[in-house]
């Protein structure tokens, strides 16, 4: 970079099973550039510096004065749903090596009786043991076997394991043994990858704690060899900017540590966008949101409450179904790490329609993905998808999509239908709303799942709908939930990429510390958050280098005494007394009443978990409409169904010459370059402050 160049450029790149998606902000002047192009699934490496090619293809745009690049990925998940993971082995407390395979004792859905638990991450001939004990207060036992370490490494010492996970019993209340072990197996074990339940999910529960850390293990080659391509190529573009990644907690973390803990990225893309949607709260002031994130290949539903994203402690991954589980961790693997509060179901727009072997009319979870794609992309794919059936109803542009960058095929799209049609004896046309309405009868269901089953009603949120499909199947999901009001963001096709510059740097500590919250000794709670705001801080100098501001967050777990579940509380900052445990044993009460319907205020209360969010500011990418001067009429009319009724003659609009309080009557089709907005009859859509798009039921 040449002296005195100033490093004003922001990218964010989130990677999904269809399509990549891209901005570039210019943190001094505005100026704001998107891109969206197809996802590379043999190596999503390509479709990354795809984007980011288009990105700085852009007049002014310029890859030397780049400050910090966000990318959300994948990667993560797709090795765990894949069953990708490296070889790992397991090295537990001698008598506990079967901590997988006995698992939990509940069934995901305890009516069937034909489900499984899923299989163990390790098989049983690679989980080992070696000799020691400790309390679970920490204290010793059993002193750590260390003549049994040689012995040890020669068996793990084999080509078939490419990492390993050490998780000893009760090495959260005390990490020694597992930091001894961890040194002598790198001594017999170089180049090998280990990860210490200690470090990764320092937190009580077995079966969760040795999931995560197996996970973790499994994860690593992956990850680096990811990473190390997306770092090669972004050298080769001459970038040399800060690389961060987006968490499943909704905060960037830096390349070099998330190669340490791969497992926070298992939500990495869709936390991205649940941030965007907490944006939405604070420009028009709304506090109760669902976000309603649908992309080519899934739908995810996530839940904002006071412009707060609401985040879960534990994560399940693997699930066949999420909105369908009973018991978190049963249908899949339970991951300690904290997460925004996601329900994913496989419906997109690429959702692949079938009819199974009783003649019923199904869509999903499979997806046509960005290879081959829907019939209508015209890329070798046959099989009616979501998209392809919006294309038949007139709902979706015949013959252009991404600003007519992705050119359409509406013939095969009719084929693809009819082909589904004749297998259910229906119309085409009739087929096509089927496919839709099943589509959006499962994402209701997942929003259900968000709002009712976490104790909200939705009729009293407003729905943000953004991913490239989510605006077009808005109205329809929103009016099975009773919500009146949508929001749809300037840019709703890439609200993951811009919400990865709308995100800050953040790391979670925890500890387990098991106590009454009447006797718990308070100077013993303060010194541990001392701890954890001094380890926080470390870190942040060591990996993150100068941030604007670093905020710290204080929290508790709480359940009442004799519970197996807890739920997490703010805990106000200054001094630990008794006030402040008072008001945060109230506030478990309260939030015991709204998420279970009934609180046992005379019960006693106990403090299972120690939590502290570390934040780093890094300042917004506004990502405001840039409240254009068109004259907001129709550019085309089209033949649209809504319903089982005939085609409607609807206007079409291009939001790009939409002014700021435009206002219209439905029905009517408002087309970017990003996405599409469908507004029914019954609904009104207006263009607000911020250039979001509001639509309302009459």
């Amino acid at each position: 970079m040449s002296a005195g160049a100033k490093r004003a450029w922001r990218v964010g790149i989130d990677i999904g099973g269809t399509f990549t998606d891209g901005v570039l902000w210019n943190s001094e002047t505005g100026a704001q550039f998107t891109a969206k192009v197809l996802s590379t699934p043999s190596d999503m490496s390509e479709g990354f510096v795809d984007v980011f090619r288009a990105l700085f293809a852009q007049d002014g745009a310029r890859v030397d004065e780049v400050e910090y690049l966000a990318h959300g990925t994948t990667a993560a998940t797709n090795a765990v749903l894949e069953g990708k993971l490296a070889s790992v082995a397991l090295v537990s407390t001698k008598g506990f090596r079967d901590v997988l395979e006995i698992a939990r004792q509940v069934r995901p859905d305890p009516y069937d009786v034909f489900t499984q638990k899923p299989k163990p991450l390790v098989p049983r001939n690679w989980c080992l043991e070696i000799d020691e004990r400790l309390t679970a207060e920490g204290s010793v036992l059993r002193a750590l076997a260390l003549d049994e370490v040689p012995a040890l490494a020669q068996r793990l010492d084999d080509p078939s394991i490419d990492a390993v996970a050490v998780c000893l019993l009760h090495a959260y209340a005390n990490p020694e043994h597992e930091r001894r072990l961890g040194e002598e197996l790198e001594k017999h074990l170089p180049g090998v990858s280990i990860t210490l339940s200690s470090q990764i999910a320092p937190e009580f529960r077995e079966y969760p704690r040795a999931c995560t850390t197996v996970i973790n293990a499994g994860l690593m080659p992956t990850i680096h060899e990811y990473l190390r391509r997306v770092e090669a190529r972004l050298q080769d573009e001459g970038v040399t900017g800060t690389r961060f990644v987006m968490q499943s907690n909704g905060g960037l973390l830096s390349f070099a540590q998330a190669r340490e803990e791969p497992v926070k990225l298992l939500e990495s893309g869709a936390a991205a966008g649940l941030v965007s949607a907490s944006k939405v709260s604070e420009a028009l002031r709304k506090s109760m949101l669902i976000s309603f994130d649908m992309g080519g290949t899934t739908a995810k539903m996530g839940l904002v409450r006071d412009g707060v994203v609401e985040m879960v402690p534990e994560l399940e991954v693997g699930a066949a179904n999420r909105s369908r589980s009973w018991f978190t961790g049963a249908s899949g693997y339970p991951v300690l790490t904290p997460s925004v509060d996601l329900v994913e179901i496989g419906a997109g727009g690429g959702s692949i329609a079938w009819v199974d072997d009783g003649g019923k009319l199904r869509v999903g979870p499979v997806s046509a993905g960005a290879a081959p794609g829907p019939a209508c992309y015209g890329r070798g794919g046959t099989r009616a998808t979501v998209t392809d059936a919006n294309v038949v109803l007139g709902r979706m542009n015949p013959h252009g999509l991404l600003g007519g960058h992705l050119p359409v095929d509406g013939d095969a799209a009719w084929a693809a239908v009819a082909e589904i049609a004749d297998a259910v004896g229906l119309e085409t046309t009739d087929a096509a709303l089927g496919i839709v309405e099943i589509a959006c009868a499962a994402m209701a269901r997942a929003a259900r799942t968000i709002s009712v089953e976490r104790g909200y009603d939705p009729r009293d949120f407003a729905l943000v709908a953004f991913g490239g499909a989510g605006p077009l199947h808005a109205a329809q999901v929103a009016e099975e939930m009773g919500i009146c009001e949508i929001v749809v963001q300037p840019k709703p096709g890439i609200a993951s990429a811009i919400g990865l510059l709308q995100s800050d740097l953040r790391y979670e500590l925890s500890r387990t510390w098991i106590r009454p919250s009447a006797t718990a000794p308070r100077p013993e709670l303060e010194a541990i958050f001392g701890e954890l705001e001094q380890a926080a801080r470390q870190m942040f100098a060591a990996e993150m280098g100068d941030i604007r501001e670093l905020r710290l967050v204080r929290s508790l777990e709480m359940r009442y005494i004799g519970q197996s579940y807890q739920l997490q509380v703010a805990f106000r900052d200054g001094a630990v007394g008794d006030e402040a445990v008072d008001v945060a044993a109230a506030e478990f009460h309260r939030t015991h009443r709204m998420r279970y319907g009934h609180a046992e205020t005379s019960e006693p209360v106990e403090i299972v978990n120690v939590r502290l969010t570390a934040i780093g500011l890094l300042g917004d990418a506004n990502a405001a409409g840039s409240g254009v001067t068109g004259d907001g009429e129709p550019v085309a009319r089209r033949n649209v169904r809504f319903d089982r009724g005939v085609a409607v003659e609807t206007p079409i609009f291009d939001r790009s010459t939409l002014p700021l309080g435009w206002r219209l009557e439905g029905p009517a089709v408002v087309e970017g370059d990003d996405s599409t907005i469908l507004v029914p009859p019954a609904w009104n859509v207006g263009l607000g402050d911020g250039g979001n798009l509001v639509l309302t039921r009459n």
